[in-house]
């Protein structure tokens, strides 16, 4: 399973933080908007919109997985 960097990613995509092949909902997250203030991308959680982590653009994050 190959990572790509998150500010590949286009906003909406899924990911997850790591090389899961069958991941639970909680370890699925939603690419979001770019925060400017702290040079991070938002990414929220798929089962919780408003629980989410900011994340630099060059974190390697894993989009091979079946959800």
């Amino acid at each position: 399973m190959q990572g790509v960097k998150l500010r590949d990613l286009k906003q909406g995509e899924l990911f997850t933080r790591k090389p899961i092949e069958y991941p639970n909902e909680r370890q699925v997250f939603i690419r979001d908007f770019y925060v400017r203030e702290d040079k991070k991308f938002f990414c929220t959680r798929w089962t919780n919109i408003s629980d989410g982590i900011e994340l630099k653009g060059d974190t390697i994050v894993y989009t091979d997985f079946c959800f």
